[in-house]
């Protein structure tokens, strides 16, 4: 899996791109066919956030982490990911079973026409 990893008023040193490895090879594990995300980290009024974007199976997925520490804001940001990536896995299962037929019973009126009354 391919991180583009972008700063914001923020210095992309070698220690946050490691970190940023760490968290998301746990999502590359569990997604092997998740081909790449975006991740952009960026530092406003003090907070730090960290938005990430990948296509999975034909969905655009979009998530956001903040907090005061740019660490935990990847974290964060990387938990959502994770979790969104289940959602939609469990979506794509979900449409593979076969759905209920509902079936109608048939109307009285119907039945006795068909009935041999004489």
């Amino acid at each position: 899996m391919k991180i583009n990893l972008s700063g914001h008023h923020v210095d992309m040193t070698e220690a946050v791109k490691q970190h940023v490895d760490e968290k998301f090879a746990k999502v590359a594990n569990h997604f092997p066919s998740l081909l790449s995300i975006d991740v952009i980290v960026s530092k406003e009024h003090k907070k730090f956030y960290t938005e990430i974007n990948t296509n999975y199976s034909g969905a655009r997925i979009s998530v956001r982490g903040e907090d005061d520490v740019m660490y935990p804001a990847i974290a964060s940001a990387a938990k959502k990911l994770d979790a969104a990536l289940k959602h939609r896995k469990g979506q794509l299962k979900a449409n593979k079973h076969e759905k209920p037929v509902s079936t109608t019973p048939p109307i009285a009126h119907e039945i006795i026409q068909e009935m041999n009354l004489n």
